[in-house]
């Protein structure tokens, strides 16, 4: 196979061998865009200056014997949440369009410290809203696995671009799912990890005490090196952890014989298609086969975590998003008086799941409201995590599906707000209790649609989590119909 058609952790070691120089895996990249890009739609914009210099000083320094990390030289992306200085950021949305950041996230800058060369800018949901990137201003991106239907949401461009070998890693945000949940619909990796493990400075917040910035890659490994560069407490975000970073990679290959693994009854119901049942039951059945001890679990206030979800977060995002009036930050309406401005600029430049959004958390936080529903909604999630805490007594691991479904066709749902939001029903229980979960690849079902197979891990126990995903995995994974040229 070509290098850099690899998974990311064998352009890697091809990089370190010198079996192929960062300047050709750009060029390979950038090759691939734009041969697939047109019909696949993940980028919003590419940095092909950037990443030529950055291509470049990585050479140099791979000719030194002089590498920054696993990561220098490897092609990466980014989902257009993260701020990059001098580049377009626009979140996905028409009230952003030519914002231009004078910084880094932190992120971003971390990333450019590991030698990583930064591609390009992926599409997503509107202000990351969203399950299927259908809500993007700029269109829909499409999977590239059938092209009539979704990559999955809200880090949709980002997953596509990884699964069609546009670049080996991407990163993404997860508010209720949005990195776990597109990586099971195009048959990549992706990782949550614990809240506060990931610096959110420079991410565009869409609901702060649910957001967390992770990886993408094809393979564990890789996920496992993208999150030792982009890990570690940063100045700039209060929620950081001043934990130590360890080296994530170093300890994948260890035996998971002994490790405790709990499959809850509530996410394996109704709802669940019989063809990603049986997968995620294989899953089970092979790491039992690697000696792991599979325990019946309940996290019984699990059915609640969806409709906990969607007050906390459209709450946050009702208060996050007042600062785009056409005052302080984004598009601006024409018009002649100050409140005529502020209803033009927010009808022009928010879309219509954004604009649902904002009314259902300005509802929910209104007066003689508030305790009916977000107040009682933070009760719940406290429920939530504490049924966690309990399972976590007795398991290593929590395992279950990514998502009840593989992907659904484009338009199927944008006219039932209610059937996409169900689409996060396995994933928002972490990000409400803030635990770290990964989403693997677990197979195909009939119509050959990538099925995804979740691990929700203990508080900042990623380097556990990675160890069972990489021993969950299949050993090799075959490229899309679109990469292979059908």
């Amino acid at each position: 196979m070509k290098a850099d058609l690899l998974p990311l952790s064998g352009i890697s070691d091809a990089l370190a061998a010198g079996e192929v120089s960062p300047e050709a895996l750009l060029e390979a990249s950038l090759e691939r865009i734009r041969a697939l890009d047109a019909r696949l739609r993940a980028f919003l914009r590419l940095t092909e200056a950037e990443a030529r210099t950055a291509a470049k000083a990585s050479s140099q320094r791979r000719k030194s014997k002089k590498p920054l990390g696993p990561l220098d030289g490897v092609p990466v992306g980014l989902k257009d949440i993260f701020c990059m200085e001098g580049v377009e950021t626009t979140c996905g949305s028409k009230i952003l369009r030519g914002y231009v950041p004078p910084y880094d996230a932190t992120v971003v800058r971390k990333l450019k410290q590991a030698g990583a060369v930064i591609v390009g800018k992926l599409n997503m949901d509107e202000f990351a809203m969203g399950s299927s990137t259908e809500n993007s201003a700029f269109g829909p991106t499409m999977n590239p696995w059938d092209l009539s239907r979704t990559p999955g949401g809200s880090s949709g461009g980002s997953a596509a671009a990884v699964a069609a070998r546009m670049v080996a890693g991407a990163l993404g945000t997860d508010t209720g799912g949005s990195i776990r949940q597109p990586a099971a619909m195009v048959g990549c990796a992706g990782m949550k990890p614990t809240y506060g493990r990931v610096s959110r400075f420079g991410a565009i917040a869409f609901a702060s005490s649910l957001d967390q910035v992770g990886p993408l890659a094809q393979d564990v490994r890789g996920v496992a090196y993208l999150l030792s560069a982009i890990a570690g407490h940063d100045p700039n975000d209060q929620t950081s952890s001043p934990r130590p970073v360890p080296d994530y990679a170093a300890t994948l290959d260890k035996s998971v014989r002994g490790l405790r693994i709990g499959v809850p009854a509530e996410y394996f119901g109704e709802g669940l298609a019989p063809e990603v049942e049986k997968a995620v039951r294989a899953g089970v059945d092979k790491l039992r086969a690697q000696g792991c001890e599979i325990r019946e679990i309940s996290l019984p206030n699990s059915p609640h975590a969806i409709a906990t979800y969607y007050i906390v977060a459209t709450a946050e995002a009702s208060s996050n998003l007042a600062r785009y009036d056409g005052v302080r930050y984004g598009h601006r309406a024409k018009a002649n008086q100050l409140l005529e401005m502020y209803e033009k600029t927010r009808a022009e430049g928010f879309g219509a799941e954004v604009k649902r959004r904002i009314m259902l958390g300005t509802y929910a936080l209104s007066a003689g409201y508030y305790d009916a529903y977000y107040l009682r909604a933070q009760k719940v999630r406290a429920l939530i995590r504490r049924d966690f805490d309990q399972a976590f007594a007795a398991v290593d691991a929590v395992l279950s599906p990514t998502s009840p479904t593989t992907a659904f066709r484009l338009g199927e749902k944008m006219d039932d707000p209610l059937a996409m939001y169900l689409n996060d029903v396995y994933t928002v229980p972490a990000n409400l209790a803030g635990l770290p979960g990964i989403s693997v690849p677990a197979g195909f079902d009939s119509k050959s649609l990538p099925i995804g197979l979740q691990l929700i891990g203990k508080p900042f126990e990623e380097e556990t989590l990675l160890r069972i995903a990489r021993a969950a995995e299949p050993a090799a994974q075959r490229a899309p119909p679109i990469v292979e040229g059908r």
